[in-house]
């Protein structure tokens, strides 16, 4: 570690887990964003993550800007090595998997922002609920923790919607496919999805790896 990045022990013992993820600068990097990340909760953005990890004057800038834009890590890698994670630490053994798939849309202008446009927004103060920016569909493990009265979701993996017909799958199908990763990664266990109504439909309800999945009726479907 770079004698600017000072964790707690307990942190870096958990992270280590994803190690395998990125090169050795790539994960001295990842470490302090998500340290940072996590002390700028009202502030996420690059140069956020860098003032929450105390690192604006340590780090170059670019260095931050470079791990997301072309550094050597693939994000399905990372979100299954967070699954694994999230399972062996917060699952009970055995136990059925719950996976709730949702979207949400990061409010972003201008003209090179690439997936941008308008799009349904469910966190929208307007009355349309018309949002300008990104889309992101999402799957998340649910877990029940210690300390917690309520159960909470942990995203695990996500990837971009681009609005417009012709420009890729559809938030249903997108959903299914992240779906189907995790159902693969723990062949074991039973999968249980919950969504709302917008993401009922046979591609959801029979992705690959089916036989893994359990999908309940509609009716009985709880909003993300």
């Amino acid at each position: 570690m770079l004698p600017s990045l000072n964790l707690p022990a307990s942190l870096l013992e958990t992270l280590s887990a994803l190690r395998p993820c990125f090169t050795a600068p790539g994960f001295v990097t990842f470490c302090g964003l998500l340290a940072g990340l996590a002390g700028r909760v009202h502030r996420r953005t690059v140069v956020g993550m860098l003032l929450g990890g105390c690192l604006q004057r340590a780090w170059p800038h670019d260095r931050a800007h470079y791990f997301f834009a072309r550094a050597r890590w693939e994000l399905d890698q990372l979100g299954l090595a967070a699954a694994q994670l999230v399972v062996l630490l917060l699952v009970p053994p055995g136990a059925d998997l719950r996976v709730a798939v949702d979207d949400s849309v990061f409010r972003r202008c201008g003209r090179k922002v690439h997936g941008a446009g308008w799009q349904h927004d469910g966190s929208s103060p307007a009355k349309n609920k018309l949002s300008y920016g990104n889309c992101f569909v999402a799957a998340a493990i649910l877990a029940d923790l210690p300390f917690c009265s309520r159960t909470v979701g942990l995203p695990v993996l996500a990837r971009l919607h681009l609005p417009g017909k012709g420009n890729g799958p559809g938030k249903v199908e997108t959903a299914a496919a992240l779906v189907s990763q995790l159902a693969l990664a723990f062949p074991g266990r039973l999968v249980h999805v919950v969504a709302d109504a917008a993401y009922h439909g046979p591609r959801i309800a029979h992705p690959a790896g089916e036989r893994d999945l359990d999908l309940p009726h509609p009716a009985q479907r709880g909003a993300v």
